[in-house]
């Protein structure tokens, strides 16, 4: 049974280790707390039963691996994200045209706003 969410938890699912490294700082900078990150889809699964974030930050490609099917669990546990993807809006998958897309590269500030703004408003 996944934990009781926290305000300010953020799962981090991204392959590219430095990509990663840069997240977690530009989170902790802001006052975040993270979970992972999660390289694979099952690294990311297993710590999204584990517990529920209040919000994540999803690469569509991990290392070749499409990680729809952790956009899919966290829509269907209610949990807010963000895609970071190199791909653009037209790489989203039909059912997860809504939420918002950081194009890589992007400024760790921008990040942290929309991750306020998800944590906020719960979507």
């Amino acid at each position: 049974m996944p934990n009781e969410q926290s305000p300010r938890r953020i799962l981090v699912v991204e392959d590219e280790a430095l990509v990663a490294m840069l997240v977690e700082d530009a989170l902790l900078d802001g006052g975040f707390e993270v979970i992972g990150p999660a390289r694979t889809v099952a690294q990311a699964l297993e710590l999204l039963a584990a517990e529920r974030p209040a919000a994540a930050v999803l690469d569509l490609n991990l290392a070749g691996e499409s990680s729809v099917a952790v956009a899919d669990a966290l829509a269907a546990r209610g949990v807010p994200f963000v895609v970071a993807t190199g791909y653009g809006a037209a790489g989203l998958p039909q059912g997860h045209r809504d939420v918002p897309v950081l194009p890589k590269p992007y400024d760790p500030m921008d990040l942290t706003t929309v991750l306020e703004r998800l944590c906020a408003s719960g979507r």
